[in-house]
């Protein structure tokens, strides 16, 4: 079983081929930092723009490295949202016309659940597990119960985690994108100097929030002297960075842990902690939870940093999931920004809530 993965929801282009046994036969990426960077942030419309001149070389060249033609795939897979619909659209688009050519199935695939389901792609990991998926758009706890359910126990009620990562490295002059540069300097700080807050620890639940950290940095910046050009010490940044990422641990640590008690709450035997989005790329971060999963004699997986950010060999192998389950699309599946993986779940108490 060979599936062909399209990723276009965001600013990075990507084609992969994927086949049953768990080989990625070819993983090809174009990230658009460049393109974005000037801005200090994705622009859509650039994105779409970028996404529409590259897609079909990208295509063409994951095939020619996967060794196959276009004719030994048994399915094509894409992104159908949520996203940047401009994005979204172009790689639905084009799954849908190479399935109509060659008469292949089409498999509309949640982004989100691309990043839920490549634990699985990466090593053998059976169904239920707890899943903390952190991103640039989304912040959310969930029980992966199987392939399209899905239970979601927590969410942010504000802001993701990744665009506090991102919101923060621009404050401090860091650029664009924020998370690897508040990583690397953070390395160098103290964490202790700055108290910042840890919002929502503590408390019941397992919902997050990050508005008030964000808020707490600026204020922060606001107050220590800058130089003609408007710029702090190296020693007050990374200084900073290090008390943003302290306080991030211990807010991700806290929250699931509850988590982590509800799931046990459910389900006995063995159990999985997956950390899965580009957040989880973070290395202290993923150092942190793996050892609260240790403690909760829970079985700690997060992908090579390489699948935490968006890719296609998450998507492929998503598409060779659903495949499995016989779970494929037509052709007028309309391609969506918002896809909640449980929709079921009440709405967060919060402005700006990213289902």
């Amino acid at each position: 079983m060979r599936v062909l993965g399209i990723e276009t929801s965001c600013d990075e282009t990507a084609a992969a081929v994927v086949d049953g046994e768990r080989r990625i036969l070819a993983d090809e990426v174009l990230s658009q930092q460049d393109d974005h960077r000037p801005f200090g942030g994705i622009v859509p419309e650039v994105a779409a723009r970028a996404h529409l001149e590259h897609i079909d070389g990208l295509i063409e060249r994951a095939v020619e490295k996967a060794g196959i033609t276009f004719a030994d795939l048994d399915a094509v897979a894409a992104t159908a949202g949520p996203g940047l619909i401009g994005g979204v659209l172009v790689g639905a688009m084009t799954a849908k016309a190479l399935s109509a050519v060659l008469k292949k199935p089409f498999i509309a695939v949640n982004h989100l659940e691309g990043h839920a389901l490549t634990a699985r792609l990466i090593g053998n990991l059976d169904f239920p597990y707890l899943l903390l998926l952190v991103s640039g758009g989304h912040c959310q706890l969930l029980v992966v119960e199987g392939v399209g359910r899905y239970r979601r126990l927590g969410t942010t009620i504000d802001d993701a985690l990744g665009e506090a990562f991102d919101k923060t490295a621009i404050m401090l002059g860091l650029g664009y994108p924020g998370g690897p540069a508040v990583e690397t300097w953070a390395a160098k700080g103290e964490p202790k100097r700055f108290p910042l807050p840890r919002p929502l620890k503590g408390r019941p639940g397992c919902d997050f929030s990050f508005s008030g950290l964000k808020t707490k940095v600026r204020q922060t910046v606001e107050a220590l002297p800058q130089d003609e050009n408007g710029k702090l010490t190296d020693n007050d940044i990374a200084d900073i960075c290090a008390a943003f990422q302290a306080a991030v641990e211990d807010v991700l640590a806290n929250r699931t842990a509850n988590a982590i008690a509800a799931f046990r709450a459910r389900h006995l035997g063995p159990a999985a902690l997956v950390v899965a989005g580009g957040v989880a790329a973070n290395a202290a971060i993923r150092k942190r939870l793996a050892a609260l999963a240790s403690e909760q004699g829970f079985r700690f997986i997060a992908p090579p940093p390489r699948l935490c950010t968006d890719n296609g060999a998450m998507i492929a192998w998503a598409g060779i999931e659903r495949l499995r389950a016989g779970l494929t699309d037509g052709l007028d599946f309309a391609a969506r920004p918002r896809w909640p993986l449980d929709p079921d779940a009440p709405a967060a108490a919060g402005a700006g809530v990213k289902a």
